[in-house]
């Protein structure tokens, strides 16, 4: 959508404050995200890559082609971070049955746990956002 489309009204100071705020919040959830899988000793793309393959509900098994597309990489990156995921034994690749070009994923225990802990971390700091980022979007959707 163009800045000056027709049809679009223009944004207060108050609401362009509110995306701001708003913006300025996710980025400091972001940096909490990044520092929490750094303590844990998790690259955050490895840790967004743990949680993607935890939350994967479809039918067919996790592949690398899933983790391209969720992560918004490259297939070859996600080849990349799925071979250094499998060398730090946080996951698993095994060959699917029905189609063996195909490289199904699952996190190992020890990845599980790691997720566990930072979910736990994570939830508890949505907890404290989540009214911040609600009021902060209030001029905005009001």
């Amino acid at each position: 959508m163009e800045a000056d489309a027709p049809g679009t009204a223009a944004l207060s100071r108050e609401q362009y404050a509110a995306l701001a705020d708003f913006r300025f919040r996710l980025r400091r959830f972001l940096a909490f995200s990044e520092a929490a899988a750094a303590r844990a000793g998790l690259p955050p793309q490895q840790h967004q890559a743990l949680l993607t393959l935890a939350g994967h509900v479809r039918r067919a098994p996790a592949t690398v082609g899933l983790l391209a597309e969720q992560l918004l990489i490259a297939p070859h990156s996600a080849a990349e971070l799925v071979s250094r995921m499998v060398e730090a034994g946080l996951l698993t690749k095994t060959r699917a049955v029905e189609d063996r070009r195909r490289s199904e994923l699952s996190l190992t225990p020890r990845a599980e746990a790691l997720l566990r802990t930072l979910t736990d971390a994570h939830l508890a700091e949505l907890r404290d956002l989540a009214p911040a980022l609600t009021e902060a979007l209030g001029p905005v959707t009001r």
